[in-house]
């Protein structure tokens, strides 16, 4: 008799706790290497934002003017990667037990303990490869208007993790900011189908995966 192929089982949604911290890895060292205090990333970023912009126009390899408007489209361009990025790499499906495992390490730990604030942001010294890899890339991509575009990225990348840190860590305010706390609120509670955008809802909007207003967040 026939036996059906074995089919993937979609895994149960995660339950968030707001205590404790999950433990990734069994070395030690790896272990406190994957927890870090949100300030020295953020940092590093913003760090590379103001050297990248500064080198760039010291050494003429962008104007002020011109530097103005790469820095803006690199701020643009990371609302665009981070939507992106969390849409279809945090979300992967967790078809087979190597996705599981990837998903849950890069994002899914985030959603069962979204309050751990040691694990809001990459360890330094990921942080510092991916700010040189981004570098390399840029400059191979975009030549000279690499050194703008570059400190409008990181810039936003800065940004994306303070905004994220705040919205986990601190009551949302009362004024026009709360949108952000309500949004993300709606992606880690409600849908997390939905509302991949932190530092800014506009790719949400215009891809359309807004939250449904059924489930607007108190």
């Amino acid at each position: 008799m026939a036996t059906l192929p074995d089919t993937p089982v979609a895994p149960a949604p995660v339950r968030p706790k707001h205590k404790g911290s999950a433990q990734l890895f069994k070395n030690p060292v790896l272990e406190r290497l994957s927890h870090t205090h949100i300030a020295l990333p953020v940092s590093i970023f913003i760090a590379t934002a103001l050297v990248s912009l500064y080198y760039g126009v010291t050494r003429g390899f962008v104007s002020g003017l011109a530097g103005l408007g790469l820095f803006l489209g690199g701020l643009l361009l990371f609302t665009f990667v981070e939507y992106l990025v969390h849409r279809y790499v945090y979300h992967i499906p967790a078809t087979t037990p190597g996705r599981a495992k990837f998903q849950y390490t890069m994002h899914g730990v985030h959603h069962e303990y979204p309050k751990d604030e040691t694990r809001l942001a990459m360890p330094p010294i990921l942080t510092v490869f991916v700010a040189s890899l981004l570098f390399f890339i840029f400059r191979f991509v975009f030549g000279n208007w690499a050194f703008g575009i570059l400190a409008g990225f990181t810039f936003g990348y800065a940004m994306y993790l303070f905004v994220h840190y705040a919205i986990h860590m601190y009551a949302p305010p009362k004024n026009f900011l709360k949108v952000w706390w309500t949004h993300h609120a709606q992606h880690h509670y409600r849908q997390d189908e939905v509302a991949f955008g932190v530092s800014s809802t506009l790719w949400d909007h215009i891809v359309g995966t807004m939250p449904t207003k059924r489930s607007t967040a108190e």
